[in-house]
């Protein structure tokens, strides 16, 4: 090599460490930018987010497309002591939830009849109560109305005449609005002794893919199937499937008497891979099937946060795979983890077409509530197929608006088509409708429909309404009916509790929604109810005032 080459070479060695600098020092000048700029957005979402406060009180068209949100306090997090969320941000919120379509006032005398299918599924409350806890925005999508009041007991009359359910009904005032009623109606289920149950043939459906890679997600999955596990009967069986690029059965059809092999496996659960949802829940089925316990509870527990991206993904796909299964024998049961990349639009479908029932865990607090507390009612049902269908005096009733169920309507044809599936409700459990109604003597103007052929007849009675609900036993096929007409006798000056804490869950749904046809629904107005009703006796009602409180509290700060 020549000195000329030699002295080319180091030129170029220089040239290189040079060149390498730079980039180096581009990189880090970005990544310190990105950095500033990220803290900065961060610093205006905690500044932006402190001013939502104040105004949340007004009515919902005066703040529209605003969201809630709270700092949640250290009190009220001391209840959920035993939920661990992870911490740091999310990168993406990769979140779905269905369009929700607000419905307004109809007149009977465009649509006497309103029919809709029953719905105990509880996820829209407990998600948007986590969300809150957070400091996260709640939008109107999250809000199903009908979760939000079925996620409370009320005290209905038992069944008394051999059938699983009963009718009540009661009227009271809408808060929000007190030209207008509330009608209140109350479908209550026979309890069933767990210990007199039948064996339970269960299937633990499990999400192991990489997205239930955290505390809040996989950690309490295995927390809260270690308490289900604990309740087991010797009589039960238990396999457990999970999936995630490919599904596996851990376990299959063993005895409850084997607690400690199930909960072994639970403990050893470990996320990662893609998510291969369709393909776990043919499995879980399938294992169902093999264990079958003719006259027994069967049944398909999924823990998930529905994030699908193999196989079968689509809710049409996902909607008629379950919808194949659903006719089995075999129940479901929707159990929602997780924030960020949850996709309720899936839980709510995969509920919905498979005779299930969906909840969202947030805590340790909520599995203990829906899997110890309410056991008999999430695990055994008592009837299936169970649709509601209301008819109104337009004598009596000027217009009327379904609160909630909007995803749950159906044809009024629908009622008595043994072919329509609907909901399933399980033992204790009770399905709570309320029905905002603008009486007839009102002069509030109702949408209505001007006729050239055909003449309105009404017939003179002293019924305001009529309610029917048809449902199938959980092994039949055939419908049966009961029903209920509701008369002038049943208006009462004084609401009863009952009707107090159903308004004032109601107003806090409407005012998270925004409902434009509840302008004066407000969380100030809710916690003003619920305050009159009894709640200090129950821990569920008593954490929803403590929620109001906190909300009002920083509003006026």
């Amino acid at each position: 090599m020549t000195p000329d080459d030699d002295t080319k070479d180091q030129k170029n060695k220089r040239m290189r460490l040079a060149i390498a600098i730079a980039i180096v020092g581009v990189v880090i000048f970005a990544a310190v930018f990105s950095y500033v700029l990220i803290g900065a957005g961060l610093f205006a979402t905690k500044q932006a987010q402190d001013t939502t406060y104040k105004g949340y009180l007004a009515a919902p068209e005066a703040n529209a497309g605003r969201q809630m949100a709270y700092t949640p306090s250290p009190q009220y997090d001391a209840n959920y002591a035993d939920s661990s969320f992870s911490p740091g941000f999310e990168d993406f919120n990769t979140e779905e939830y269905n369009a929700i379509t607000d419905r307004g006032f109809v007149s009977p005398l465009v649509e006497p009849l309103s029919t809709f299918a029953s719905s105990v599924d509880t996820a829209s409350y407990s998600l948007a109560r986590a969300k809150l806890r957070k400091g996260d925005p709640v939008t109107p999508d999250m809000v199903r109305i009908e979760e939000f009041i079925n996620y409370f007991k009320y005290d209905y009359s038992e069944p008394t005449d051999g059938s699983p359910l009963t009718i009540s009904a009661e009227f009271g005032y809408a808060p929000w609005n007190r030209e207008h009623l509330l009608l209140q109606i109350g479908i209550q289920a026979e309890e069933v002794d767990m210990s007199k149950a039948p064996p339970a043939n269960l299937v633990f459906l499990i999400d192991v893919s990489g997205s239930m890679r955290s505390d809040n997600k996989l950690g309490l999955v295995r927390q809260s199937f270690m308490l289900l596990t604990q309740s087991l009967r010797d009589t039960d069986r238990v396999s457990i499937v999970t999936y995630a690029g490919t599904d596996a059965t851990l376990l299959e059809g063993v005895t409850g008497e084997d607690k400690a092999e199930i909960m072994s496996v639970i403990e050893s659960l470990e996320a990662g891979g893609s998510t291969y949802g369709s393909g776990g829940i043919t499995a879980a089925y399938a294992a169902a099937e093999r264990n079958f316990i003719q006259g027994g509870i069967n049944r398909v527990i999924l823990a998930t946060d529905g994030d699908f991206n193999v196989g079968v993904t689509s809710e049409g796909e996902l909607s008629r795979l379950i919808g194949e299964k659903r006719d089995s024998g075999i129940f479901l049961s929707i159990l929602g983890y997780g924030m960020g990349n949850y996709k309720d639009n899936k839980m709510e479908t995969l509920a919905k077409d498979g005779h299930g029932n969906a909840y969202y865990i947030d805590s340790l607090l909520e599995a203990q509530r829906v899997l110890i507390e309410e056991m008999g009612a999430t695990l055994n049902t008592v009837a299936k197929d169970v649709k509601l269908q209301v008819e109104f005096n337009p004598d009596a009733v000027k217009g009327y608006r379904l609160l909630g169920y909007e995803n749950r309507m159906l044809n009024a044809q629908d009622f008595d088509d043994d072919t329509i599936h609907a909901g399933v409700v399980g033992s204790g459990h009770s399905v709570t409708a309320l029905y905002e109604i603008i009486p007839a003597g009102s002069d509030e103007e109702v949408p209505g429909i001007d006729l050239r052929y055909q003449q309105r007849i009404t017939t003179p009675s002293d019924e305001l309404l009529h309610i029917a609900v048809r449902y199938k036993l959980p092994d039949g096929d055939e419908s049966r009916l009961i029903e209920r007409p509701v008369t002038k006798a049943d208006l009462t000056t004084k609401s009863s509790d009952n009707m107090l804490w159903a308004s004032a869950v109601a107003e806090f749904a409407l005012s998270l929604r925004q409902s434009k046809f509840a302008p004066g629904a407000s969380i100030q107005g809710a916690l003003k109810t619920a305050r009159s009703a009894d709640y200090r006796t129950d821990p569920y009602r008593l954490e929803l005032v403590e929620l109001m409180e906190i909300l009002v509290k920083n509003a006026e700060l």
